[in-house]
């Protein structure tokens, strides 16, 4: 006798179950269209306590600094961009500028972490991290140039 197949559905979570007769072997097996939200947060909470161990023990202490660095980048461009929107922006010289140079501030510095990176070794043969750093520095004060030409 072959396994019947019956749906059904009980509020937001349809499953598909397969009966068979008590003389075939085939088990029953139920699926399910919901996961459980339990075994997700779980999987989340595990995967980012593994980032955090797997960062805090093999990132580099220059790598770290360069990061928090990056970190402050974001949270002041959120902080001009928040306020840029929902106080004022008159002198939108002023915001534009300053937002612009958080965010060319942001592209810069990642750009040196990329560099320093050891793990990018292979990537950046010919330029060390002295030289990445020179880099760095005339860019942030081009930059910075152009953001104070630019209020005027």
């Amino acid at each position: 006798m072959p396994p019947k197949l019956s749906t059904q559905s009980s509020g937001n979570k349809p499953s598909l179950s397969v009966h068979t007769s008590p003389n075939t072997l085939n088990p029953t097996t139920s699926f399910s269209t919901k996961p459980s939200s339990s075994s997700a947060t779980l999987s989340l909470s595990s995967s980012l306590q593994t980032l955090l161990k797997t960062y805090t023990t093999q990132t580099p202490p220059q790598l770290k600094f360069i990061d928090s660095f990056l970190l402050f980048l974001v949270l002041s461009g959120v902080i001009q961009f928040s306020y840029g929107v929902l106080i004022t922006g008159f002198p939108f010289n002023a915001f534009l500028a300053g937002f612009s140079s958080t965010i060319g501030q942001f592209v810069l510095t990642a750009s040196l972490r990329q560099q320093v990176n050891p793990e990018n070794r292979l990537e950046f043969k010919e330029v060390g991290r002295e030289r990445a750093f020179a880099d760095f520095v005339f860019g942030s004060i081009v930059l910075h140039f152009f953001v104070y030409n630019f209020l005027g």
